[in-house]
């Protein structure tokens, strides 16, 4: 028996950590195809339905392989997630001694001098700012890694923290004061010295961006790259490769321009003229954006006079501020490292307002307070295939969801992928018993200015069959502030709403209640594990095709027409599918987990392309019968009876 296979038999090395642990043919066959790839340097798609066990199937062959890996995620949480539970699991069985890491970006670092800077600034700070600081700094003192995670007095999310962290524009690297004790830096160094690294993917992409400028070496090189939630890559990395311009920036850029005036600088009045004018400017350029939030084309700009004049002014300011800067910059290195960056910005705006190629898509986004002015690479295919060249290792790229209906052509041709092998394994799950696929008769048309409110209507018997424990999820804003309003009243369960609590506090208060109903948008599609009776029922309102007045979807759409090419059922469709196939995935978890899927679309049946969805989900059962749906919860309800009965502990299955 190989040392996989011994690995993950009945009574091998998992089994003696992981109690219930049962082998699954999908998982082994995973783990020896990896362990091949790795073996003759080959690049992998693996596709694993959920439940086949993909975090040991590739962990077990990267450790085995005694290679130098970077695991890379899709979010931070997986990321902890991965290094904190998993890994240390591997860790206790496996025979093969490994070192590991866990790497993130700058921003989720304390920087010990960005923080005395705040805390002996003449500005001073609102009594909440000021109470965030002082846990900073209490903190600050036993932190041994320096992850702003760990502190919980003050939210990952909180604006102080760019008080207290710093970025690639304002580190003063080797000359700052206090470089030998930076978390960063020892972060960065650990990562090196280890076998096992594991990053995310907003890491990865940035480090890749870098590299093109000839200054990123973030990530030590490696003969393994694992890339875990890969169907989340192409967009991060089209965000990485391309240029923003924020609000957040420029007003950051003045105010570490300030304190660094009022410490060496005060002899120099117009530097801080400049600063505060071009806050003002900042402010001005927001409001001339108007109230309303939205996200849209460069061509907004350029037909409003009065955005286009606000933009003009703030470049004009950075030019000035510049002029200024540099005359400072020769007293210390922090008003160098301003001059340094407001020449970057003043360089990047340039860029924005003056490029008109065809290789850009240029478009803005405004927040309540904030605005980002960006420009995107129309196409990311060439340039991730020449970093994989550039990197050259063992490219493994795993997903529950990366074919739509069977074809990995979507995802391999937006990355760049060439002479690549790719492999499914499907769910281990019995899908045609666990579940079932509800599609009711006499759906309105997604068109009709009534679809939710008509919607609702036909989900309200299936959320009173299904005692709450649903999710329903939306394809738009709108629509979920529509069903929030209507169902308040309509049901006997508990509402959830996105956007009323943080994304975690939604989710804890769902499992906890155990019969709630969360109505959620595209961040609980997918990412989101909740196994047990707590979730039994997933709604969705419409087919997840983005909003064609995106503007860099819209963009990119036109450019492919100019190709030749058919946006919809090369770009559009398949997008939709995997979206589609991420929300079904949240509804079976577990191997016990039972539930009904509701798809309210009448698209699925009535649209040529509807065969390419169906072919893409597990194979459940289907009905368009609601007494059907109300049979599977009466068995449902018989089954827990019956279990109440024998009053025997249930052992929860693995993952």
């Amino acid at each position: 028996m190989t040392d996989l296979e011994s690995f993950f038999s009945k009574d091998g090395s998992l089994s003696k950590v992981i109690p219930g642990y049962l082998p699954r043919s999908s998982q082994v066959e995973m783990a020896n195809s990896i362990a091949k790839a790795i073996e003759v340097k080959e690049n992998l798609i693996a596709e694993a339905g959920t439940g086949t066990g993909k975090t040991f199937a590739y962990l077990a062959p990267a450790i085995l392989s005694r290679k130098k890996t970077i695991i890379s995620t899709g979010t931070k949480n997986l990321q902890d997630q991965l290094f904190n539970k998993d890994l240390p699991i591997v860790r206790k069985v496996i025979n093969v001694p490994f070192k590991s890491a866990l790497l993130k970006g700058r921003a989720n670092y304390l920087c010990t001098y960005r923080l005395e800077n705040a805390l002996n600034s003449s500005f001073g700070f609102n009594k909440e700012d000021a109470v965030a600081l002082a846990h900073i700094k209490a903190w600050s003192k036993s932190t041994r890694v320096g992850d702003i995670s760990e502190i919980s007095d003050v939210a990952e999310g909180d604006p102080v923290w760019s008080q207290a962290t710093s970025t690639v524009d304002n580190c003063l690297g080797q000359d700052c004061p206090d470089y030998a004790d930076c978390f960063l830096v020892k972060a960065r160094k650990k990562a090196q010295e280890s076998d096992i690294i594991v990053v995310n993917h907003y890491l990865l992409c940035a480090d890749w961006s870098l590299r093109e400028t000839g200054f990123g070496e973030l990530l030590p090189d490696a003969s393994v790259i694992i890339i875990d939630e890969a169907h989340q890559l192409s967009e991060i990395a089209s965000n990485f490769l391309g240029v923003s311009v924020t609000s957040k920036q420029l007003n950051e850029l003045a105010s570490d321009t300030l304190i660094e005036y009022f410490k060496d600088a005060k002899d120099m009045p117009d530097l801080r003229t400049a600063c505060e004018d071009l806050q003002f400017e900042v402010k001005d350029l927001r409001l001339a954006f108007g109230m309303e939030m939205r996200r849209g084309e460069w061509k907004d700009i350029e037909d409003n006079l009065k955005i286009s004049s606000a933009i003009n002014s703030v470049h004009k300011q950075l030019e000035r501020l510049a002029d200024h800067l540099e005359l400072a910059s020769v007293k210390t290195k922090g008003l160098e490292t301003c001059y340094d960056r407001v020449e970057e910005l003043e360089s990047q705006l340039d860029s924005l307002i003056n490029n008109n190629s065809g290789q850009w898509i240029r478009w803005y986004e405004t927040h309540s307070k904030s605005f980002t002015l960006s420009k995107t690479p129309l196409d990311i295919a060439s340039e991730f295939h020449s970093f994989m060249q550039q990197h050259k290792a063992s490219w493994i790229f795993t997903s529950a969801t990366l074919s739509v209906a069977s074809n990995f052509n979507h995802f391999a041709i937006g990355l760049g992928l060439t002479d690549i092998q790719s492999k499914t394994w499907d769910s281990p799950f019995d899908f045609a018993t666990q579940s079932l696929f509800y599609h009711p008769k006499g759906l309105p048309k997604p068109t009709e200015s009534d679809f939710t409110e008509k919607v609702i209507e036909f989900a309200l018997p299936v959320l009173n069959a299904s005692k709450g424990r649903a999710f329903f999820l939306f394809t738009s804003h709108r629509a979920l502030k529509i069903a929030a309003e209507i169902l308040v009243g309509k049901v006997d369960y508990p509402l959830l709403v996105q956007g009323t609590r943080a994304k975690a506090v939604l989710l804890d208060q769902f499992k906890e209640k155990g019969n709630a109903i969360l109505l959620a948008t595209s961040s609980f599609w997918e990412g989101v594990d909740v196994r047990g009776d707590a979730l039994s029922c997933v709604i969705i309102d419409k087919l997840p095709f983005a909003s064609p007045g995106d503007p860099v979807l819209k963009a990119r759409l036109n450019a492919m027409e100019k190709q030749g090419r058919n946006p919809f059922f090369e770009h559009q469709l398949p997008s939709a599918v995997i979206a589609l196939r991420q929300g079904v995935g949240r509804l079976i978890r577990d191997v016990n987990d039972r539930g009904v899927l509701m798809v309210c679309d009448p698209r699925l049946l009535k649209r040529a392309y509807g065969h390419m969805f169906l072919d893409s989900v597990p194979a459940m059962k289907r009905t368009r019968d609601i007494n059907d749906v109300f049979e599977f919860f009466r068995q449902d309800d018989h089954t827990e009876a019956m279990k109440n009965n024998t009053n025997q502990p249930q052992q929860e299955p693995p993952d």
